[in-house]
């Protein structure tokens, strides 16, 4: 049984495209389209998304991890009921190279799954 396609959309000769076939697999695909996605850029929802990208030229001085952290939870409460965010942590040790090392660990209570979403943006 499939349940979505894995993006990116990929081609598999033996069975048509790529698909997931959990529970837990798409939501954690859909977790992390909410974390990535700017906002306005999902059509006729303009508030959904974090933009995890648009915290990289922030001053690491003025709360931006602070800042993050209640997005991330914001988004996720709203948008992503089913997941619960259990720890969010903020390597901005390369922030001179603009670059944010982001761990995520998060449950989904209802399928009895935890989980950790990585990101280097």
């Amino acid at each position: 049984m499939s349940l979505a396609l894995k993006l990116p959309i990929r081609y598999s000769a033996t069975n048509g495209f790529v698909t997931l076939d959990t529970f837990s697999q798409t939501i954690r695909q859909n977790f992390k389209m909410l974390i990535l996605t700017n906002p306005g850029e999902r059509v006729m929802v303009p508030r959904y998304g974090v933009g995890v990208q648009r915290f990289l030229f922030e001053n690491y001085g003025s709360g931006m991890e602070g800042k993050l952290k209640s997005k991330i939870i914001e988004q996720s409460s709203f948008y992503m009921p089913i997941v619960e965010v259990n720890n969010i942590l903020i390597d901005s040790s390369r922030a001179d190279m603009n670059m944010i090392d982001l761990k995520i660990y998060y449950s989904i209570p209802d399928i009895g799954v935890q989980d950790l979403l990585e990101f280097t943006i």
